[in-house]
């Protein structure tokens, strides 16, 4: 028997034949999709002490189990104004911790007040009277039937558990004792610790408590510059003073839109000059003088052009310029660049090249090749400029495992100033 296979090293003893098929090497650094947000609210129906990750879809058509409220309940409406712009939710409830509604019958599924809502309808099966219809109705909207002779077989649905039980006829029998939890400085700290492991594009929250935006400026900062995780978050009137936070000035209540429309603005876009088609009434009536103020100071500020609402100018709360940080990291379409490198850069190196790859000559060509391709992705979407392949450099380290790239990019704004001379002869 002759010898044959694959092979690592030349070591083989028998004559035959060892041959590898591989794919030739290319590049697979891609672009990462933009619009994934994340943001804790204080709910009336929801699942208690977890991220849960929503997606537009899910919005639109689980409303009901998702929260407890249709699509278009006034309950909805932070919601529904992040996903005017966004494509994925990660939703923490702050007010966990409440107590489940129930009655003799069934417990609701999910704490809190909304629970109260649900009515269990006993009656006899018109066509079998050894059987029950049971049904679950949360408000006047029938969420379950179910045909059973006893309460033992009754399956569990989206809205309540089943306790075993007698059934009887009854035309509604209301669940109660339903409360939702306390929203503490503890409950922000709780969703913080949970949010450290998902990634997002953008992040805020609406509480005006200067303790809890104090504590998300820290968390930003130490996430951005510590981690290496690239978000930005929206809060409202503090100053920061940081290129990874976002003033607003208006009000806390256009935060859950805003969220959503600088998570999904895409990277070769700004948010300056950005229609407000959010449902919040804000105060956008401010002076020249005042709005000439607040870009200054930082402050993201919405105002009034012809009777719409707009984004004056899409900046960040960063207003101590330095060498290492200059004018153009006040502007968030930069910073959109700039993480979007460090974000996408990172997550190629862990899922490619981190324990994997060798790094010798070879393995450096390959991963400069990646940031190439990258880079010019960028550079033909127009978020970047001029970008040449000298501008990446990829060398070994000072010890053997490491890794130094270093690398140069243009980054485009776009226009938000026309500077004219018209000559008139």
């Amino acid at each position: 028997m002759l010898g044959g296979g694959t092979f690592t090293s030349q070591n083989k003893i028998l004559p035959g034949s060892y041959i590898n098929f591989v794919s030739q090497a290319k590049a697979t650094a891609d672009v990462g999709d933009r619009g994934i947000v994340s943001i804790a609210l204080e709910l009336n129906w929801c699942a208690d002490n977890e991220i849960m990750k929503i997606t537009k879809a899910d919005f639109e058509k689980n409303t009901m189990e998702l929260f407890g409220y249709p699509y278009a309940a006034d309950e909805m409406a932070d919601i529904r104004d992040i996903f005017l712009n966004a494509r994925i939710l990660y939703l923490y409830r702050l007010n966990s911790g409440g107590k489940k509604a129930e009655n003799t019958m069934a417990a609701a599924k999910y704490t809190g007040t909304r629970g109260n809502d649900i009515t269990i309808v006993v009656q006899k099966n018109v066509d079998n009277d050894s059987n029950y219809d049971v049904k679950t109705y949360l408000g006047t909207y029938l969420a379950d039937t179910q045909t059973v002779a006893k309460a033992s077989d009754l399956k569990e649905n989206a809205f309540v558990t089943w306790k075993d039980t007698e059934l009887t006829v009854t035309a509604g029998t209301k669940l109660e004792g339903g409360s939702n939890g306390e929203v503490t400085g503890q409950s922000h700290s709780d969703y913080l610790a949970l949010a450290e492991s998902y990634a997002f594009n953008c992040m805020g929250t609406k509480s005006e408590e200067e303790s809890v935006k104090k504590l998300y400026v820290q968390f930003t900062k130490r996430m951005r510059e510590d981690v290496g995780v690239k978000f930005q978050t929206v809060l409202y009137n503090i100053k920061a003073d940081t290129e990874g936070v976002i003033n607003v000035k208006n009000a806390s209540a256009v935060i859950p839109w805003l969220i959503g429309a600088q998570g999904g603005c895409l990277v070769n876009a700004s948010c300056t000059n950005k229609l407000y088609d959010g449902e919040a009434v804000i105060d956008a009536n401010y002076t020249q003088a005042q709005l000439e103020s607040a870009v200054t100071s930082g402050e993201l500020v919405f105002h009034n052009v012809d009777g719409e609402i707009r984004i004056l100018e899409d900046i960040n709360s960063l207003t101590t310029l330095t060498d290492e940080k200059g004018e153009i990291f006040r502007s968030n379409q930069s910073i959109r660049v700039m993480d979007q490198i460090a974000n996408d850069i990172a997550l190629l190196f862990k899922k490619k090249y981190l324990g994997a790859i060798p790094n010798d000559k070879a393995g450096r060509v390959s991963l400069w090749l990646d940031i190439v391709k990258h880079h010019q992705a960028l550079n033909d979407m127009r978020a970047i400029e001029d970008f040449a392949d000298s501008d990446v450099v990829v060398e070994e380290g000072e010890s053997k495992k490491a890794v130094v790239v270093s690398d140069k990019v243009t980054i485009v704004n776009a226009m938000e100033q026309l500077y004219m001379t018209v000559v008139v002869e």
